[in-house]
């Protein structure tokens, strides 16, 4: 029979997962809800599954798991009740922009001892878990520094910036789960450099679209990431980790390999432009791990603990910012 999905949320990053449970061994999508009924009922017709509440998805018998990817304000509230009605749960990041209605989220999952991973597609990707399974290999002994390039290839539109939390809990939350994936240890302050140099909505909205942050862990490592709301070619999405025997690196990925050489010089194919085509696999993998550790009785990673982390050294960076100097991240 397999795990048995409910889906509540049919937006854009709802229809990612649904293509992603489908296509998973050992999963099913049972049924699929969301605020707008057309939504919902387009993924219902693409996948061959019910349109349901809720409520009534939450109290199904015949649903074991839980896809949360509704707006970010509905996470929280969401995941209580799943864990309350004994779901497995998966929620798209962030669980919440407040740190204290996090805590207060995690209280009740581990009250309920309720499995819960938190959507950091990024670990997932095939390129950057095979960087990592090569640093646990030993390939470049003890890592020292990490390198992380972030940047979209256009920026959003205000009215989004203005509801998203800011580059930091927004877009670099992402990095800050990497950088912590990638060192193999939490980094415990933060230095953040930012401006607003791409639109200037943005600032208006209070928020900035281009930064450069280093964080540092309690051994000494060093991880450095760059950020930007806007990338003329493309969606720039590159690590470096740097150790005391080597380096390991992974690099864009674009449509082709394929490479033109003429008397006018090389030509290659452009990146992906997209979240959801350069990271279609990570989607998958991830789905793919939520139903394997389910099954195998394994914790979840990551885990709602990471995802509190990563919100913290969001918080971390805004004061940095704001501050002008380092500040320490308040696990």
């Amino acid at each position: 029979m397999g795990l048995r999905f409910g889906l509540l949320g049919a937006g854009r990053i709802g229809r990612v997962h649904a293509r992603a449970v489908t296509g998973a061994a050992g999963a099913k999508l049972v049924a699929v809800a969301d605020a707008v009924p057309e939504a919902a009922k387009a993924i219902a017709a693409a996948y061959s599954t019910e349109v349901r509440s809720v409520e009534a998805i939450m109290n199904a018998k015949d649903v074991d798991a839980v896809l949360i990817t509704t707006p970010t304000d509905l996470h929280a509230d969401m995941i209580e009740q799943a864990a309350r009605a004994g779901k497995a749960i998966f929620c798209e990041k962030p669980i919440d922009l407040s740190v204290e209605r996090v805590r207060r989220c995690l209280a009740v999952a581990r009250a309920e001892k309720a499995a819960l991973m938190i959507g950091f597609n990024r670990r997932f990707d095939p390129n950057f878990m095979e960087a990592r399974a090569r640093i646990d290999a030993g390939v470049i002994g003890e890592v020292e520094m990490v390198s992380i390039i972030s940047r979209d290839p256009a920026p959003p539109p205000p009215d989004y910036v203005a509801r998203s939390g800011g580059l930091f809990r927004d877009m670099t939350i992402h990095d800050f789960d990497m950088a912590a994936f990638l060192l193999g240890e939490d980094p415990v302050t933060v230095f953040a450099a930012a401006s607003n140099l791409i639109d200037p909505a943005i600032g208006a909205a209070g928020d900035v679209d281009s930064a450069s942050l280093v964080l540092t862990t309690k051994s000494g490592k060093i991880a450095q990431i760059s950020n930007s709301r806007r990338a003329t070619y493309g969606y720039d999405q590159r690590i470096e980790v740097h150790g005391a025997k080597g380096l390991v690196s992974a690099e864009n990925v674009r449509a082709t390999t394929v490479e033109v050489a003429d008397a006018d010089g090389y030509r290659r194919d452009p990146l992906l432009n997209f979240f959801m085509t350069r990271y279609t696999q990570a989607y998958a993998n991830e789905i793919a791990a939520f139903v394997a550790a389910l099954a195998a009785g394994r914790p979840m990673r990551p885990s709602g603990e990471d995802g509190l982390k990563a919100l913290l050294m969001a918080e971390a960076a805004v004061k940095s910012l704001k501050e002008r100097r380092q500040v320490e991240i308040a696990y």
